[in-house]
């Protein structure tokens, strides 16, 4: 099994900035920006959920939206049968490279063996999701009857202290369809998602997740990383967005260079009825 660990840098055009973000057509560089610096992030996230159920040799996970794939290999260190989806072309490329077996799209595909799984994940699509519902709908179509859907969006917005810092993707969307992501942290919001897709809750908990970078150009590169702030980099351009992101990390640098925000993610567990 590869190690969960990666390394590297990232190379910019000559004459960039440090700080300057990739062009909005670099998605080779955003997807190595997400695997080096962002994705370690929910490892608190993935843990909490792996110890909870008990995940190990008995156990077969797919990781429906899975990037590149991190949350995959800690769960096959502790011995699970491990396969993702993951549509986007670059993260997809990084999560094979890594060894792993993950598919382009929702269908059953030739590098994903298995049809249904005792545990489906949907760690990191929710917060962007356009349909969440339907989503969660094909994560139960995907899983075992007795098996698991983990479900994840950021905690209470007061809970986090990244809030004020992805309101600049809100403030730099104009009117484009940008998704809200806390859109799924009120009461009740996930737990409204599973009747519908033929789910019962079975379980949830809160995690601790700081975000913590090691300087403020690892910080806007990573969070620009996350896909939350395409829809403002495509309506006022992605150095403006990238100066504003920027702006609102200040109040969380550290007289070291470093930057960390304290930030709360809330997991549901739900069960696929036999």
């Amino acid at each position: 099994m590869a190690s969960a660990r990666t390394t590297g840098t990232t190379v910019r055009p000559a004459g960039a900035r440090p700080h300057d973000p990739p062009p909005a057509t670099a998605w080779p560089e955003r997807a190595r920006d997400w695997a080096e610096i962002q994705e370690r992030m929910l490892v608190p996230l993935y843990e909490a959920v792996y110890d909870r159920l008990e995940v190990g040799p008995a156990t077969s996970v797919l990781g429906l939206g899975c990037r590149s794939g991190l949350a995959l290999l800690l769960a096959g260190e502790r011995g699970a049968q491990v396969a993702g989806l993951e549509p986007q072309d670059e993260l997809r490329a990084l999560a094979r490279g890594r060894r792993l077996k993950v598919g382009a799209g929702v269908r059953p595909a030739p590098d994903v063996p298995r049809s249904a799984h005792s545990l489906v994940t949907v760690f990191e699509q929710l917060p962007g999701a356009a349909e969440p519902g339907r989503l969660v709908a094909e994560a139960a179509r995907l899983t075992l009857r007795g098996g698991h859907v983990v479900l994840a969006a950021w905690g209470p917005p007061e809970r986090c202290e990244s809030a004020a810092v992805l309101d600049v993707a809100r403030r730099m969307a104009g009117r484009t369809t940008a998704r809200d992501p806390f859109g799924l942290s009120t009461p009740g919001a996930l737990e409204d998602l599973l009747a519908p897709a033929g789910l019962r809750p079975a379980g949830s908990g809160r995690v601790g997740c700081p975000f913590a970078y090691p300087d403020l150009d690892s910080a806007v590169r990573g969070l620009l990383s996350t896909g939350l702030y395409d829809a403002a980099a495509e309506f006022s351009g992605l150095p403006l967005v990238a100066k504003e992101l920027e702006e609102a990390l200040h109040p969380y640098l550290r007289p070291d260079g470093s930057v960390r925000m304290e930030n709360v993610f809330r997991y549901l567990v739900a069960e696929q009825p036999r």
